[in-house]
């Protein structure tokens, strides 16, 4: 019989059927962070358990967690007690954590992909709907609730309705400056924020396999933003070459990850196709990530742009998008924290200042992503741009922590969501790629980062 990718993992993975399209599914992989955990460790203690499989669980600090002076008690108390409280869970049920200052601590669907952890063929869960990230390595990943985090960690299992399965298929090549956010926001702006509800997206075609591993990742990470239940992509060379360069693997582990590939005659409950030369930058103009737009369009072109989202964003339907000037500029997040963002940024802005009205925070996603950044020199180029260039952390994606955009103020983020005061109470979020987030950072408005790569 053939099969997608996602049933065969699904099937293989159920420990038993227990009504119809209603499954116990044992989850391979459990990543945990301080702000869903807190309940479902006191539940654990409430009823005398302990966790199953302590070992299938890996827990770090990142919503939380300031990005300046990170060694320093955290102010905020809330977030203080969350940091606090993980650690105290982790050490009394032997669950391994990396907190602040440890040198594998980072935004958890960063670490554990660059850690080795994620690997094909896995279920992974996390108590973040980001978790969809995972699926760029052909896996099914996806965010849970505080209550299914404890029944995780109980019993490593959790009763599922099998998701519907749909295919998006993009083909042909990508135009010059055109990166995955841009696909991915495309691909949004196209199905909206209820486009693939229910369902489980496999990315398909040739733009796909051109991708790096962490332009995957990109792709996936957004998949919940379109009502998905998770994204993935199918293991190929590229997939199996990542996990080696970060764990060891046996031939016989790679033949089978490759037999999980989706089988040719396989067939979706819905099939999107695209063409990947429609696709140019894209940014967003309203308070949903579905209202993208590219450049030289007015604010007002986005296809699912409300009257009540222009009004909070200050915008007149009539304008220019690229005539928006902007306040902050915030690079990072598990969307776009990657070394290759910060890579692709400061190729950018080397030689270049950043525009006096614009405050630019750069956020590496990880320890081992910052370190690799001052390795590679990168945090000179940042700074002498005039970019502060931060420690891991989630940041300004959510402003958990210290890292808040001020009311009012309009800021160009990597990001994935730019709800009304995700950034901040009354904070303007535009969505864009690290190449627009730089570009914009250096005219001090919304600026296509094409006008820039054409000089180099």
């Amino acid at each position: 019989m053939v099969k997608t990718l996602f049933d065969k993992i699904w099937d293989s993975h159920v420990v038993k059927s227990v009504a119809e399209g209603l499954d116990v599914l044992f989850i391979d992989q459990h990543y945990i962070h301080e702000v869903t955990s807190p309940q479902a460790f006191d539940g654990l203690r409430n009823r005398g358990i302990q966790v199953l499989f302590p070992e299938r669980c890996t827990a770090t600090t990142d919503h939380n967690v300031p990005t300046v002076n990170q060694l320093k008690p955290i102010k905020d108390p809330l977030s203080a007690t969350q940091v606090a409280s993980l650690q105290k869970n982790c050490e009394e049920f032997g669950i391994e954590l990396y907190g602040i200052g440890h040198e594998k601590q980072g935004i958890v669907h960063i670490i554990g992909p660059e850690l080795g952890i994620t690997q094909p063929g896995m279920t992974i869960v996390c108590g973040d709907s980001h978790t969809s990230t995972h699926g760029a390595f052909g896996t099914i990943a996806f965010g849970i609730g505080t209550s299914q985090v404890e029944q995780v960690l109980a019993a490593q299992a959790l009763i599922l309705s099998h998701p519907k399965t749909m295919k998006i298929e993009v083909s042909g090549t990508l135009g010059f400056g055109v990166s995955s956010k841009d696909v991915i926001l495309y691909i949004i702006s196209k199905l909206g924020t209820q486009g693939a509800t229910g369902h489980f997206v496999e990315y398909a075609g040739d733009v796909f396999r051109n991708m790096s591993m962490e332009e995957r990742m990109t792709v996936c990470n957004m998949s919940i933003e379109m009502g998905a239940r998770g994204g993935l992509i199918g293991i190929d060379d590229r997939t199996i070459d990542y996990v080696a360069s970060k764990t060891e693997i046996s031939e016989e582990k790679i033949a089978y990850w490759k037999s999980l590939n989706t089988d040719q005659d396989a067939e979706f409950d819905q099939v999107i196709s695209l063409k990947g030369e429609d696709i140019q930058p894209m940014v967003t103009t309203g308070t949903a990530p579905d209202t993208g737009v590219t450049f030289g369009k007015n604010v007002g072109d986005a296809s699912h742009l409300s009257q009540k989202a222009l009004e909070y964003m200050q915008f007149k339907p009539g304008e220019k998008i690229d005539d928006q000037k902007i306040d902050y500029v915030f690079i990072g997040s598990c969307t776009n924290g990657r070394i290759e963002d910060l890579r692709s940024v400061a190729d950018l802005v080397k030689g270049k200042k950043k525009a006096n009205n614009v405050n630019v925070w750069v956020v590496p996603g990880s320890m081992k992503v910052r370190s690799q950044a001052i390795e590679e020199n990168l945090d000179k180029i940042f700074t002498e741009a005039g970019f502060e260039f931060r420690e891991p952390g989630c940041s300004a994606c959510l402003a958990m922590n210290d890292d808040k955009i001020p009311a009012g103020s309009l800021c160009v983020s990597t990001s994935n969501r730019n709800f009304e005061g995700r950034q901040g109470d009354g904070a303007r979020t535009v969505l864009a790629s690290p190449l627009t987030a730089a570009a914009s950072a250096i005219t001090g408005k919304i600026t296509d980062p094409r006008v820039f790569l054409n000089e180099n």
